[in-house]
């Protein structure tokens, strides 16, 4: 059977590139090994906001007096049922992706994708049959795993992954989470909030490192307010699991240290799915465990495609996807602009959340700019108040000579949802003048940009 596109993988950057050559014409498969809809909405992204999510809420009873609420008792979380419920939302969104597969006559090649010369992919079911396909164009959106470290093997009951993370049988008493990014953070968050002593190890400087310094030790703070033991320039060298319970050796710079724990979630990163899948048998290059590919994700090899996780830029969901429709609709023919790497949003969904976009304040001022600063707390924040927590704050860069907003980071409830503004005056080259001219509705969070603005040029109202 021939195809005009075949993507491998049915992941954010899968499924979407798929979606989008369809709407444009072409007959398309989707080789998927596994579940429909990959890590993300299986494993990442969609499970684990279901998990955080019961976590705010037990949250809130424990504060419910803070809001003029009296509880009978007092509220106990229910390990197993929340674990299920972020199965059952997980399953729901597979099923939502599934029917618009149906939706846009996609057809679904159950099992494990293998490139081939000649654009052929071969597709071995789980009864180890093979059959090979034919297309025009091939996509490979293979995705990525937990990354391991030689200090820490995963043996997927005491040392684990985040799938395990995710569907433990019962709530351990102890845990140690390596590695404090977006994956860490969120998991540490978690097990925290439900009661699990949680340690928090990180080997850089402060916890999830890639974000600006001010919002990295504002997070730092936050946790260890909520009863976490947050341990920086710290190093796990050895985990003995040959015990009831893991004893983890950790570096700091204070010397070993040893501490107990049920369960050690190592977060120390990804590792591309790149085994296996025939690239040497094709030529298709890579670089440092990478696909190498041009700005429309097109190989050294013509017909063969790479999106998402698997090609050199962040690791995210809204990426990939953002990275099949370009890849699509320059094989359909159209003009799709080269993605911007450098205003791609990134969120934490930790309480409080994490958002930024662009340059912190460190890269702007390496990258030679005279920059102003403007920060506003949620301490000022009306709408803060009335929620009920004032941690964080809003804070923009600016190129002080032409007025460019270089860059947003944000620390508090719901930046995540107002970190898309930011991401689009970026976009259109909005000037720190223009936002703090255009009028943002009161009482609410997304306030503190325009104040945030507003402060870079000493104009600020409320502080």
């Amino acid at each position: 059977m021939k195809y005009d596109l075949i993507v491998i993988g049915s992941g954010p950057g899968g499924y979407v590139a798929a979606i989008r050559a369809s709407q444009l014409g072409m007959k398309t498969a989707v080789v998927e090994k596994e579940s429909v809809g990959g890590v993300c909405l299986n494993w990442g992204c969609i499970p684990t906001k279901a998990l955080l999510k019961s976590a705010q809420v037990y949250n809130y009873t424990k504060h419910a007096a803070d809001y003029g609420i009296k509880l009978e008792g007092s509220a106990t979380p229910d390990f197993e049922a929340m674990v299920k419920r972020s199965r059952d939302v997980a399953s729901g969104m597979s099923n939502g992706v599934t029917y618009l597969f149906k939706k846009n006559k996609i057809d679904v090649l159950n099992g494990f994708g293998k490139v081939m010369p000649g654009k052929k992919v071969e597709v071995t079911n789980e009864k180890d049959e093979k059959t090979i396909y034919e297309a025009g164009h091939i996509i490979i959106a293979t995705g990525a795993r937990s990354r391991e470290l030689p200090a820490l093997k995963q043996d997927g009951k005491k040392i684990i992954g985040y799938r395990q993370a995710m569907t433990l049988e019962k709530q351990p008493e102890s845990m140690v989470v390596v590695g404090s990014g977006a994956i860490g953070s969120e998991f540490a968050f978690f097990y925290n909030s439900v009661g699990t002593q949680v340690t928090l190890v990180e080997y850089l400087p402060n916890i999830i490192p890639l974000e600006d310094e001010e919002v990295s030790k504002q997070l730092g703070r936050s946790f260890k307010k909520a009863g976490m033991q947050v341990m920086t320039f710290a190093e796990v060298t050895h985990v003995d699991t040959s015990g009831e319970k893991c004893k983890v050796t950790i570096k700091t710079k204070k010397g070993e240290e040893l501490v107990e724990a049920d369960i050690v979630l190592s977060a120390v990163g990804i590792a591309t799915n790149l085994e296996g899948i025939g690239l040497e048998d094709v030529g298709i290059k890579t670089d440092k465990g990478k696909v190498m590919v041009d700005d429309f994700y097109k190989t050294n090899v013509d017909g063969y495609y790479a999106i998402g996780d698997i090609v050199h830029g962040p690791a995210l969901a809204h990426m990939a996807s953002h990275e099949g429709i370009t890849c699509v609709e320059k094989i359909a023919g159209k003009n799709p602009h080269p993605i911007d790497y450098g205003n791609v949003p990134a969120c934490t969904y930790t309480v409080p959340e994490v958002a930024s976009v662009g340059m912190n304040e460190k890269q702007a001022k390496e990258a030679g700019y005279e920059i102003k600063v403007g920060k506003f707390p949620f301490s000022a924040s009306g709408k803060a108040s009335a929620g009920g927590n004032k941690e964080g704050f809003v804070k923009l860069i600016f190129d002080a000579k032409y007025g460019e907003l270089l860059g947003g980071h944000m620390i508090g409830d719901n930046v995540t949802e107002m970190i898309a503004e930011i991401v689009a005056a970026r976009k259109l080259e909005t000037t720190g003048e223009e936002i703090i001219k255009t009028i943002h509705p009161h009482p609410t969070m997304s306030e503190a940009i325009m104040e945030a603005a507003a402060a870079a040029y000493d104009e600020v109202i409320h502080l």
